[in-house]
Formats: C-alpha cells, sequence, structure tokens
C-alpha cells in the first residue's frame, strides 16, 4: 500500500506544472534541485515521516519533511521533471507510479522494498548504494576526503528508539548491515577543511553533514545553495522549524554544532 492522498498530488502537480512551464526542466540537475528545493521553504519538517504503522510500505509526503525525505523528495520530483512528467499530468496513476519508482531507487537497498531492514537508514549507505547504481555520484574522495572506519551501530545499540527492532530477525539483520558498513569505511571532508572545497561544491549538491555521536556515520543532510557568493545549506532543520536556507555558511555553521564534524 502507498500513501498519496489528494493533497499530495496537488503540490505535486503544482510545483511539476510550473517549473516546466517556466523551462526549468531545461536546467542541469543541480540547478533543478536547488529551484525545487527552494520552492518547499516554509513547509514542515516533522521526524519520523517514514514510521508508519504496520509494515514498511513506501511513504510519498510532500507537505513535511524531515532531512533525508527532503533531499529524497527534491531529488526524485527533479528526475520526473527531466522525464516529461509534466506533460503526462492528465493522467495521474502513472506519472503517481512514475514518481514512486524514482523514490523507491533513491531509498531502498538496490532499489528493493522488501521489508524495514531493506531501507537505506544509514545515510553513507544511501551514498554508497546510489552511487554505485549511478543514480547520484559520491564526490566526497576526490575533494580529498579522509577515510573514516568508525564503527556504525547507532540502531542496533538503541533498539529500543526503533519499533520494528524488536522483532529479533530483523535486529539481526540491522547488526549485519551495520557490520558491512563498518567494514567498509567511507570517505568525508574534516570542518576544518570544508572552506578549502567549497568552489568545487554546486548548486543543488547533496550534503551529508557527518555526525559526533557515537555509532552514526550522518548527523543531517541537505542541499548545497550558494548565496551571495557564500555556500549555504537548503535544509529541513529542526523540530517545530521548517525548510530554511541556512543563516551561517555551510563551514561556520557545520563548526559551531557539537554534533556535527
Amino acid at each position: 500500500m502507498i500513501s498519496w492522498n489528494d493533497h499530495d498530488w496537488d503540490i505535486f502537480s503544482s510545483v511539476v506544472a510550473g517549473a516546466a512551464e517556466g523551462g526549468l526542466d531545461a536546467l542541469p540537475m543541480g540547478e533543478l534541485m536547488a529551484v525545487i528545493g527552494k520552492s518547499f521553504v516554509g513547509s514542515a519538517y516533522v521526524p519520523g515521516t517514514l514510521e508508519a504503522d504496520g509494515p514498511e510500505r513506501l511513504v510519498i509526503n510532500f507537505r513535511a519533511f524531515d532531512c533525508v525525505t527532503f533531499v529524497e523528495t527534491v531529488h526524485a520530483l527533479s528526475v520526473v521533471l527531466k522525464n516529461g512528467a509534466a506533460e503526462r499530468l492528465d493522467d495521474r496513476a502513472s506519472v503517481e507510479t512514475e514518481y514512486e519508482q524514482v523514490v523507491q531507487a533513491l531509498r531502498y537497498r538496490n532499489g528493493f522494498l522488501n521489508g524495514y531492514e531493506s531501507r537505506l537508514h544509514y545515510f553513507s549507505e544511501w551514498i554508497y548504494d546510489n552511487d554505485r547504481r549511478r543514480l547520484i555520484t559520491d564526490i566526497s574522495r576526490d575533494l580529498n576526503g579522509v577515510l573514516d572506519r568508525e564503527v556504525i551501530n547507532f540502531q542496533s545499540t538503541n533498539p529500543g528508539a526503533y519499533r520494528q527492532l524488536s522483532d529479533p530477525r530483523v535486529l539481526e539483520d540491522i547488526e549485519s548491515i551495520e557490520r558491512r558498513l563498518s567494514q567498509r569505511g567511507r570517505f568525508f571532508v574534516p570542518q576544518d577543511r570544508i572552506a578549502d572545497v567549497v568552489d568545487r561544491i554546486e548548486n543543488g549538491d547533496i550534503i551529508a553533514v557527518t555526525s559526533t555521536l557515537e555509532g552514526l556515520d550522518v548527523a543531517h543532510t541537505g542541499l548545497a545553495l550558494w548565496v551571495d557568493g557564500e555556500l549555504h545549506l537548503l535544509h529541513a532543520p529542526l523540530v517545530g522549524e521548517s525548510v530554511e536556507i541556512s543563516e551561517r555558511p555551510l563551514a561556520s555553521r557545520v563548526q559551531a554544532i557539537d554534533s556535527q564534524d
């Protein structure tokens, strides 16, 4: 079961039609993502938007976001726009299905939804899996990134925070995934080097901000946005807040937050 409602469709079709009318579908992918992302400024931040009751299902929500679903939604909208969805809005069912397929490809390992554990919960794996399937390109290493081999195990060491982990089989699967991620490692740009590489980051690039919390790889995500010659973060920030453009440039913002590095 997939949860679209009329409000979701109205937002989706309005964004797609408006972007196409403005010729935005001709923009480079990153520029298109930046414009689409800005159209959601003011939308509510709501944590746990994917944690629907019952078995894992594909959740569609254009009304509220967490930091990851904001990135996924903007990316998927940009893909379907590039694929000409605006010309097919009179066929709602097929366009909904097309969008669902794009979101599922981003959100689930190998693009297959097969239970809670198939979701790409750790954003470093989200990057790895989507890069491997050429849906995105991970440039962290190219930015003189440093290899991080700290253990990833936040979910399995905090099972009470996830109702699905009350199932021993699911918990075991998550532990296996965490071991694999820990062994693989991932590249990141340390906070004192961000300012040195920002000129190689473009509008719409996906930013994953690493975490200082033990066992957790990524603390926050958003999109790169250049404002008056400085790189900012377009993101869904905090509980009680809404999608916004960060007041501080990216480098100083990360340095000011103890939980991010």
